[in-house]
């Protein structure tokens, strides 16, 4: 199924049926006029309510765009509540506030896609309970000419319909599961961000000013094959490397994954050692926390001087690190990598936890502007 194609081609969206499921209501609701099962249709119409939520949302960071509302205005599919379609009138404003800070720093995109696929359901009472995927890639705009084609992400969503009083649904609520940054189709809100548990651990803030005080890093034919990092992080970004285990149930796997992409280019394991956090190793049964803990990471690389601080995180360049604490409580939340650098200057990230592509530091930046940043030199 596909939803209607917004202007500059903001979606062609497909969301992916289940086959059918029978869920019951109760005894007591089944007796009445609400919905008795979620079947391949009803999937399916849960499938286009959600592309249409997430297809509002990107529309909202698009270039001029001027692109009609699917989720508000329903074609014999699943309307919003009232009160989800008050939320989502204030997402669509702060994700334009989002494209406003974009245009700043010299970002736009010109076009996304977005694929919802239905991963499972259930029905409790009056109440139906969707798991659903979102694959959403967005086209930059060559403002400077050197940007990447794409940025992408993948993000995880829970959704809840409620049973109407003449046998239909309504979209009552949505959330978003995945730990890390929220994606850069979710709006930026007063709430706390979702956060990795860590122990505190004193590092040097790097500035977000554009332009950066040059900062050149030699790529080839030094000890470590950036590219190769690079390649990795862009291979497995959300096909993930089933040699290794995952994190994302446990805390995250943004720093389980950077470690992978840092030893795919030549960073050599530590096993033994006589400072705490001496070790940085990766086993068939254990892993030290240094391998998956995001101020473990920062304190091992430190003190093993793998890594030095960049004053700026636009110095970043190939297989360079980026770590965030969002509430700026002194502990760092969240890693990642940079798999390619535009020759203006502007580094992007690839990153587990929300699995995202190619997603630049401006756009990072724009999402979460009072949080602290740390920019290292592998």
């Amino acid at each position: 199924m596909r939803s209607k194609k917004l202007s500059r081609r903001c979606s062609t969206v497909t969301a992916v049926a289940l086959s059918a499921v029978l869920l019951p209501l109760s005894a007591a609701h089944a007796a009445g006029t609400s919905p008795t099962t979620v079947n391949r249709a009803t999937t399916d119409a849960f499938g286009r309510a959600a592309d249409a939520v997430f297809t509002d949302r990107t529309a909202a960071l698009l270039d001029g765009s001027q692109a009609t509302r699917t989720a508000l205005k329903p074609t014999g599919g699943i309307p919003l509540s009232a009160a989800l379609t008050r939320t989502e009138n204030t997402a669509v404003s702060s994700l334009r506030g989002t494209r406003s800070r974009l245009a700043a720093l010299g970002e736009a995109y010109t076009a996304a896609d977005t694929q919802v696929t239905v991963n499972r359901t259930r029905v409790k009472g009056k109440r139906a309970t969707a798991w659903v995927t979102e694959t959403t890639t967005l086209t930059y705009r060559k403002i400077r000419g050197d940007e990447p084609d794409t940025t992408g992400f993948r993000a995880h969503h829970v959704l809840t319909f409620t049973a109407q009083p003449d046998g239909t649904w309504k979209l009552s609520g949505e959330r978003s599961t995945d730990k890390g940054p929220r994606q850069v189709n979710e709006p930026v809100t007063g709430t706390t961000p979702r956060k990795t548990t860590m122990a505190a651990v004193d590092a040097p803030r790097a500035a977000t000013t554009y332009p950066a005080p040059a900062n050149p890093k030699t790529l080839t034919g030094s000890t470590y094959d950036y590219a190769a990092m690079a390649t990795y992080a862009e291979k497995y970004w959300k096909n993930y490397n089933t040699a290794y285990r995952q994190f994302n149930s446990v805390g995250g796997d943004c720093t389980n994954y950077l470690s992978q992409s840092l030893n795919a280019g030549g960073w050599k394991q530590v096993s033994s050692s006589s400072e705490e956090y001496g070790t940085w190793s990766y086993g068939t049964s254990t892993q030290t926390d240094t391998w998956v803990g995001v101020n473990e990471w920062s304190w091992f690389t430190q003190t093993a001087k793998r890594t030095t601080a960049l004053a700026n995180v636009y110095q970043m360049d190939v297989g360079d690190v980026m770590q965030m604490d969002f509430d700026k409580d002194g502990s760092k939340d969240h890693s990642m990598i940079t798999s390619y650098r535009s020759s203006s200057g502007v580094p992007y990230l690839t990153y587990h936890d929300t699995d995202t592509y190619r997603r630049s530091v401006s756009s990072i930046l724009a999402s979460y502007p009072t949080s602290a940043y740390y920019a290292y030199r592998t």
